[in-house]
């Protein structure tokens, strides 16, 4: 098989992957339809919201797994370029590009899936854990001040773009392509959070109980 075959073939594999819905299917087993319950997002979030610490819990072990497999497929395929001083394992991008877009239109449930910030991060942790720490610092830091989930996902995603093309890094264009794409999906996804955002009616997240 030829590099862009495999390529090809991780992306399907993990977008398959990547359809597999925790969310969702951790709300049949609590007996409710994550998809028509609070912002009718297949997410962490939304799961916390309507189903509760537990079920959350549940949710993000599941959104992680398929990621780091996810990757662990892209790397197996083990296609690689290398563009100056940089080398980048594209098969791994593909893989997970598959899998965030595999979480957000899966292919088992109506294309209705979560928004993919959680299988992300994950990605990207796989991908360059230092990228990833200083996302998530700031998602982190951004949702403590405000309690708003999707402004501190939109505003990480939106710095992820960024960092992609800091020299520093050592990325290749594959890698800013993959980033790019990856933080317009996240953000379209969260279009209504934003005009939520905007009209100051967007929920902040409690830790309540439920």
């Amino acid at each position: 098989m030829n590099d862009l075959l495999k390529v090809l073939a991780g992306f399907v594999l993990t977008y398959l992957l990547g359809s597999v819905s925790t969310a969702v299917i951790v709300g049949k087993a609590y007996g409710k339809n994550i998809l028509e319950h609070g912002s009718r997002s297949a997410g962490l979030t939304n799961t916390l919201r309507v189903l509760g610490k537990t079920a959350a819990v549940v949710v993000l072990v599941g959104d992680v797994v398929k990621g780091v497999l996810a990757c662990l497929i892209g790397l197996w395929l083990g296609v690689y370029v290398h563009a100056g001083a940089a080398v980048e394992c594209v098969s791994l991008l593909a893989a997970g590009a598959g899998a965030v877009i595999g979480h957000n239109w899966p292919v088992y449930f109506g294309f209705q899936g979560g928004k993919g910030a959680l299988t992300g991060l994950t990605v990207l942790f796989m991908i360059d854990w230092q990228m990833a720490l200083i996302c998530l610092a700031l998602f982190v830091a951004v949702v403590a001040s405000t309690r708003f989930v999707s402004l501190g996902t939109i505003t990480a995603t939106a710095v992820f773009a960024a960092l992609s093309f800091v020299p520093g890094f050592a990325t290749t264009g594959y890698f800013n392509a993959f980033a790019c794409l990856m933080a317009l999906i996240v953000i379209l996804k969260h279009g209504a959070n934003v005009r939520r955002l905007l009209s100051g009616t967007e929920n902040k997240l409690s830790f309540g109980s439920a």
